[in-house]
Order: C-alpha cells, then structure tokens, then sequence
C-alpha cells in the first residue's frame, strides 16, 4: 500500500494512475491495435505461417508496428520485470479466442528461453501467459517439452541473416504422436523461431501444430 503511493502504477500510454493490476488506463485501451483473426479461420498471419509450415490453425493478439502501444506492453513484460503483463494479456486473449471440440489443442507448449537467459531475465515471459490460457481452456501445459539449445541474443538485436540462422536451435524432450500442439511465441517476426520448433513437434510424432503469437510484426 505504501509503495504503491511512492511508486503508483502508470498507463504505460498517457502516464495516468492505474490499479497495480492494470498496465494501461480503460482511455486508451482503444489504442492497442488488437488483429480481430479467428482461431479457425482462414486470414492473413495463418498465411505467413503456412509459407513457412504445416500449420492447423492460427492467432495472433495485436499488431507489433513500430512505436505502437503493443510494443510498450511486450517490452514491459520482457524487460521491466513485470511478469503479470503475461497474464493481462492472457485474459485479452480468452476475451477474443474460442475452442471447440475440434480445433482445442491437446496440449500448450511455449517458446524456451536458454537456462543462460533464464538465469538472467529471472522468468520465462511466456510462462504466466501459458499457464493462464490452459486454466481457463482446461488445456495441459507444459513448460519443458522443448529445450533450447543454442544461447543467442534478442531477435530485436539481430540482422536478418542471423535471424534466418536457428537450425536445430530447438529439440523435443518427449515423445508425443499425433497430438495437436498449440505453440505459444511473444512476436512473430520472420517467423523463423516458430518454424523451427514446428517441424520439429511434426517429425518427432506426426503431430499437428497450431500457433498463437502475442503480436504480429508486419
């Protein structure tokens, strides 16, 4: 309570006082530039995926422009310590994504981090996020069923051919068949961590793969 009058909690867009809980104010909530996809449907991000994949189905939450709202939040919840961003956005995401019978996903899995990184982030940004989704969905989750293998920097500080650059970056560490694997990634940019860790979920097992991404860069 004493803190949060020293140090109250900000709208991470106009600076005004929000509950501690919130990250931005209910005014500008209509700034954050949501993609308004279906799951199950056929549009633009699945796409993207399918260049690169076999994908079932597809979703991304906002749209990752530059300077944009959605960038501030994704930066906060990577870099400020602030892992309860992941579940704020979690419950936007529940807000805007329906299951049914046939398209829920088996099981959750979310992009690792190397134990280096781990170690000094202090937290997987994508944990909380998962976790939510799969108490709300009544969808397993599981944190280790990918491993990283490779300790590289941030995809923001890379050129493109490093970006390109990530095979075998990723294993499978247990065997599932035929499962439908809903991949859980931060920003999809070229789209290469995802395709990577996707071909290895099918040709470990002959599974299938869908992806959620918290933005999409264009």
């Amino acid at each position: 309570m004493i803190l949060d009058l020293i140090l109250p909690n900000r709208c991470l867009h106009c600076s005004r006082i929000i509950n501690a809980r919130e990250i931005i104010c209910n005014l500008c909530f209509e700034h954050v530039h949501f993609t308004h996809y279906d799951f199950d449907e056929d549009h633009y991000f699945k796409e993207k995926c399918q260049l690169l994949f076999p994908v079932k189905n597809a979703f991304a939450l906002m749209q990752f422009e530059k300077e944009n709202l959605s960038r501030k939040i994704i930066h906060t919840l990577k870099y400020k310590n602030r892992e309860i961003v992941g579940k704020i956005l979690a419950e936007w995401t529940a807000e805007r994504i329906c299951f049914n019978n046939e398209n829920k996903p088996d099981l959750i899995v979310t992009v690792p981090l190397h134990p280096k990184k781990l170690r000094e982030r202090g937290y997987n940004q994508l944990h909380l996020f998962a976790d939510t989704l799969s108490k709300v969905f009544n969808i397993p989750c599981d944190h280790d069923y990918l491993k990283r293998n490779t300790h590289s920097k941030a995809q923001a500080l890379k050129d493109k051919q490093h970006r390109l650059d990530s095979e075998n970056s990723f294993s499978v560490q247990r065997s599932l068949n035929n499962k439908h694997i809903l991949l859980i990634d931060d920003v999809f940019t070229t789209g290469n961590t995802v395709s990577s860790i996707a071909w290895e979920i099918i040709k470990k097992g002959e599974n299938t793969v869908s992806i959620l991404v918290i933005a999409m860069d264009e």
